[in-house]
Order: C-alpha cells, then structure tokens, then sequence
C-alpha cells in the first residue's frame, strides 16, 4: 500500500482538489482489489485441480472393488460428483464476483462488491473444513463395516473399536487444524488485505 499511502498524503496537503484525488484513490483500490479478487479465483481454480490429481492417485474404488461393494463404488462415485458440483458452484460465484467488481463505477458497490466476495471465501473455507469433517467419519464407519480384516479385528475386542473411536477424533482433529491454518494462509491474508481496501473506501465514502 505504498503508492495509496503516498498518494493520501498528497492528497491531504492539496485539499484545494478533493475531487481529483477522491478518484485517484478510488482508481488504485479499485484495482488492488479486483487483482486480489483474481488471484482467490485462480488459487481457488488450482486447488481443486490439485485435490482432483490427488484423488486419482489414490483410488478409493479400486478398493471398494477388492471389498465386492459396487454399493460404496456408487456411494463414493455420487459423493465425489455432488461435492465438485458444489466447488464449482463456489468457483463460478467466485468468477462473478471478479467480474462484478471490475465493472462496478461507485465506491458504495466496490464495498458491497469486497463484503459479497470476503462471505463467499468464509462459506467456502467453512464447506472444505465440513466436508474434511464427514469425509474422515465417513471413511472410517465404511472402513470398519466392510473391510473384513477391520472387522475381524473388532469382532472380539471391543477396546480395539474404542481406540478407533479416539483415532477417528484425533485425526479429524489434526486435518482440520491443518487445513484450517492452509486456508488461514492462504486465503486469510488476501482477505485482509481485501478488507483493509473496504476500510481505505470507508474514509473515502464517508
């Protein structure tokens, strides 16, 4: 924010032409923000294609497969399709609001255009961080009432399924805190600086 910084500080001094500077750092906000915007929509575009190669490496119904369970082959595979409908439907939204906030002339609706993008990535963040939570709990139940090995295990020792329990909770622990810190960084700091320009606007359309 060195050249609006710069720029505000002229401004103050030649208050003979509020006018003109008003623009001008309506102009440089309004570019910041729609390159930050640009950049959520790519980020976001390129971790889904990440998720989608990682996916294929590993084959969750080659090993339904080997269990004779077209059941959870069909399951997994309506699963799989309805949670990428919904990350699409999240991308798309994510590319209007990119497209929204380049066209927008008024710096009322570049606020309300930062404020609409800033709740879409929040509900986007929050949708990844469910769809961890039942993905983990999912695959566990399936796990442990379809692999014969895991079943035998439990058949006769109910502490072994008690400590499945804990391990279920412990890794749904530590993956959304992982991924909660991933999208912290990754996301977070372009939303700060996202809101820091709605703040910038705020002065200007006060």
């Amino acid at each position: 924010m060195e050249e609006l910084d710069l720029l505000k500080k002229d401004w103050k001094k030649n208050q003979n032409f509020p006018e003109i500077s008003e623009n001008e750092i309506y102009g440089m906000l309004h570019k910041k923000s729609s390159s930050i915007v640009k950049l959520i929509l790519i980020i976001s575009v390129l971790e889904v294609a990440l998720w989608f190669f990682v996916g294929l490496l590993f084959d969750s119904e080659e090993y339904f497969r080997k269990l004779n369970s077209s059941f959870l082959v069909d399951f997994f595979n309506v699963f799989t399709v309805i949670n990428y409908a919904v990350i699409a439907a999240f991308i798309y939204i994510f590319y209007k609001n990119y497209k929204n906030i380049c066209v927008v002339s008024s710096t009322k609706h570049l606020m309300k255009s930062i404020l609409n993008t800033r709740k879409t990535v929040n509900y986007y963040i929050w949708y990844n961080l469910a769809m961890i939570i039942v993905g983990t709990i999912l695959g566990f139940i399936l796990a442990f009432n379809t692999d014969p090995n895991l079943i035998k295990l439990t058949e006769h020792n109910d502490s072994v399924f008690y400590i499945a329990i804990v391990i279920c909770l412990v890794a749904i622990v530590v993956l959304v805190g992982v991924f909660w810190l991933f999208y912290r960084l990754l996301y977070g700091i372009l939303l700060k600086k996202l809101y820091k320009n709605y703040n910038e606007l705020k002065k200007i359309d006060l």
